[in-house]
């Protein structure tokens, strides 16, 4: 039976803090990176990860091209 283990950042600190290095991207780029380290996380989750953060502020989610999102940090 594999153990689950607890990850030491949630992952909308993981998020802010990619958006921070590497500055605007695609959201399907977006959500690769973070799948990268969160494995169980899915399209659902990661829209309402998006959602949650613009309402807060702290992103900006704009529509690029028929269903690509562009999404930035705001400052």
């Amino acid at each position: 039976m594999p153990i689950k283990v607890w990850k030491s950042y949630p992952p909308h600190y993981v998020l802010l803090e990619i958006l921070s290095k590497k500055g605007a991207m695609t959201d399907a780029e977006l959500f690769n990176l973070l799948n990268d380290e969160f494995k169980d996380l899915g399209v659902k989750d990661f829209n309402n990860l998006l959602m949650r953060l613009e309402i807060g502020g702290k992103i900006r989610v704009t529509s690029m091209a028929r269903g690509k999102r562009r999404i930035e940090l705001v400052t």
